[in-house]
């Protein structure tokens, strides 16, 4: 599981890895097989095997000629810069990206201040924006701070495995420590000891307009930060998704690893800070909702957004190793896109349902909690068994628990899955996301239309993703690509995308 950043690639951001695995757990011979190995999903070939054409196999072998031959040139060349890539920009070029980095903060704060309206409608809209000085305050930015400090000291903590990540363009595998787990119980322990000797979450509800603008600003600072010091990177430490433009980089990540020493900048903001949080803001939110409406115990709503996303969190963390194989980490740099995503949208934007029946209440009978549990518990088995199936071919492609999964075989060496999970739909990860993301939301009813942006955000999310992939595929796959779709024709939904 990865949890899903605004544009980000991976999840969910974990639980939106992508789902093509390669068959053997071999490193790949050249940059272009490296980067795109979370593009494939194969498993053990059985009965069903589609051939690759004659001149399929003399095209992919000329190809892979040529990407050696470059690839040789440019380790013998290494203060060239390596070729950018200008043409198929995503996320609509630099017009593109410049109109996001400028919408989102603007997209958040608006959903904040509607959500703190009585009445949020459109003939309330806009919100009224308060005074300047109501936006900002320095002990808020120093409280986040002291956070994202806190996260940094448990993340360098020497507990937790230490594993290697997927092969780098020269070779190398940079190690990670998986002590995520660990981090959130430690948070849990200095939360409940600071609550204990009277420190007030509410603090937090109070303040969260002031907590989001702290954490846009840190994220902005960090990203200006990704790029000057990216502007000194060697060719090898570049991200595939960079393109030599400097407002496109800003936002996609121009290094694909940053690092301080041993410290993964990328990969601690991934499920740290920001996912941690989450759990924290909608903690406070819970204390909140009990203190302003009275209440002895939490409503049953409150109750089920909590636990509901308690166990997404604990499942992503408990599962941290599958984020080393997705693209956020193997193919896109750390900028604006993934900083912006991981310290600032997670925690404010996927607490929203908390926030909202803060001011909102919202009374769930019994039976109907059943039927939201039951939709959860759904969402939750179908993206938990579609991932451990997929990973485990990974770490071992010959465990005869898999042999009865057959496969379409392509010119590159490696295979496309048509049975199992993965022949059920070609993303069902991706479909048992949505059901829970529906779960979420429908302890809020349906007083407003607020507390399903996140539904609404996150299936625009999935299709573009499912998009990307899609042509990633095509032009890596060409014939057996085309085969494979006739053959698991639903992309998330069966019968109907």
């Amino acid at each position: 599981m990865r949890v899903q950043k605004p544009f980000g690639n991976s999840i969910s951001r974990y639980n939106g890895e992508t789902e093509r695995t390669e068959r053997g757990g071999m490193p790949h011979r050249h940059a272009e097989e490296k980067f795109h190995l979370s593009e494939e999903r194969s498993y053990v070939s059985t009965q069903y095997s589609l051939r690759p054409r004659r001149e399929e196999i003399k095209a992919m072998d000329s190809k892979e000629e040529n990407i050696v031959t470059t690839t040789r040139s440019a380790s013998l060349k290494t203060s060239q810069a390596p070729a950018t890539q200008t043409k198929d920009l995503e996320f609509g070029g630099v017009p593109g990206v410049l109109l996001i980095m400028l919408g989102l903060p603007a997209c958040l704060c608006l959903l904040l201040l509607m959500c703190k309206q009585k009445e949020p409608s459109l003939l309330n809209f806009p919100p009224p924006l308060p005074a300047w000085q109501d936006l900002w305050e320095t002990r808020v930015f120093g409280v986040y701070i002291l956070w994202f400090l806190m996260q940094a000291l448990f993340y360098l903590l020497p507990v937790g495995k230490v594993v290697e990540g997927m092969p780098l363009a020269d070779g190398r595998r940079l190690k990670y420590r998986l002590n995520g787990f660990c981090a959130l119980l430690l948070t849990s322990a200095v939360i409940g000891a600071a609550v204990f000797w009277g420190a007030d979450l509410y603090y937090v509800y109070g303040h969260f307009l002031q907590f989001a603008l702290a954490a846009a600003a840190f994220s902005l600072g960090l990203s200006v930060y990704l790029a000057v010091r990216a502007a000194g990177a060697p060719p090898c430490a570049l991200a595939p998704s960079s393109s030599g433009n400097a407002i496109y980089d800003f936002f996609i990540g121009r290094e694909l690893n940053p690092r301080i020493g041993t410290f993964d900048l990328k990969y601690f903001c991934e499920l740290r800070p920001g996912l941690i949080g989450w759990v924290v803001v909608n903690l406070a939110m819970l204390l909140a909702e009990m203190r302003l409406q009275n209440r002895a115990a939490p409503s049953l709503a409150m109750t089920l957004v909590n636990s509901f996303q308690l166990l997404y969190v604990v499942d992503a963390l408990w599962n941290e190793e599958a984020l080393l194989t997705t693209m956020d980490i193997t193919h896109d740099g750390f900028g604006f896109m993934l900083a912006f995503g991981d310290l600032v949208w997670v925690p404010f934007i996927y607490s929203f349902q908390a926030f909202y029946l803060v001011g909102h209440p919202n009374e769930v009978s019994w039976p109907m909690a059943s039927l939201i549990i039951a939709l959860k518990l759904c969402g939750y088995v179908i993206f938990r068994r579609a991932n451990s199936q997929k990973n485990a071919f990974r770490k071992n492609p010959a465990d005869p628990k898999l042999a009865h999964l057959k496969t379409i075989h392509t010119s590159t060496g490696k295979d496309l899955l048509v049975s199992g999970w993965w022949g059920f739909v070609r993303h069902p990860n991706y479909l048992g996301d949505l059901l829970m993301a529906l779960a979420w939301s429908l302890p809020c009813g349906f007083g407003h239309a607020l507390p399903y942006f996140y539904v609404a955000y996150f299936t625009v999310l999935l299709v573009h993703r499912e998009a990307r992939d899609e042509r990633h595929c095509r032009r890596r796959y060409g014939l057996a690509w085309e085969q494979y779709c006739r053959r698991v024709p639903y992309r998330i939904l069966p019968r109907v995308y």
